[in-house]
């Protein structure tokens, strides 16, 4: 490949890559959207985990996925590297806002489970979008909010045993995969189909592999 090919190439990479007006809106009604998800998944939760908790309280786990949705969401019809870190920031910034039960530490949480997603789609280059790499982005996106409760000065289970905080870790790494990673990428290709993608790379999600 020549120099100029070599030049031609590496811009066409970033053409791809850079976000455009139209990427920061979608990303932040993704993220305002999911805002809004969170806080209401948030009183959901003091619904669930006082059946749970009288079961077993790692069990919890299970219920963390919703609020790693903006995460894989945005990467899935975004495709730019930060959409899955922005969207769950800002999220997890518009949660707070309208008053958390969890106060600031709900911002670190954001931070930390959109930087799990991002990592999986890191990994993959930005190229892959199909359903394994969501659910192991969903899944990252979990191990990260598991490590953040179980490990953090603030983490709210920091007091369990080091066996029930594996299986707390191992639940919300499972609830990451199932609730942020499938169900996003379901609701990416159902939004794909309605033509509501046609100005991303997204927007021939409903006929792309699941697999490859």
């Amino acid at each position: 490949m020549s120099t100029y090919e070599k030049s031609a190439a590496a811009g066409s990479r970033t053409r791809k890559y850079s976000w455009r007006v139209v990427d920061i809106v979608v990303a932040a009604l993704i993220a305002v959207a999911g805002g809004v998800i969170f806080w209401a998944w948030s009183q959901g939760a003091n619904l669930v985990s006082a059946p749970i908790n009288a079961i077993y309280p790692p069990l919890t786990g299970l219920y963390a996925g919703g609020w790693m949705i903006p995460a894989v969401l945005g990467m899935l019809i975004i495709r730019k590297p930060g959409a899955a870190l922005f969207c769950e920031t800002v999220a997890a910034t518009g949660e707070l806002i309208m008053g958390s039960q969890y106060g600031m530490t709900v911002l670190v949480s954001g931070i930390l489970q959109g930087l799990g997603a991002e990592l999986v789609f890191a990994a993959v280059r930005y190229r892959k979008f199909n359903l394994p790499v969501a659910l192991l982005a969903g899944a990252g996106a979990g191990l990260f909010c598991g490590l953040n409760d179980s490990f953090a000065p603030w983490g709210w289970n920091i007091a369990y045993e080091p066996v029930d905080k594996l299986v707390y870790i191992i639940c919300t790494a499972i609830s990451g995969a199932i609730i942020a990673g499938a169900l996003s990428w379901l609701a990416t290709r159902g939004l794909a189909r309605t033509g509501a993608l046609s100005s991303f790379a997204s927007r021939k999600a409903a006929s792309e592999p699941v697999f490859s």
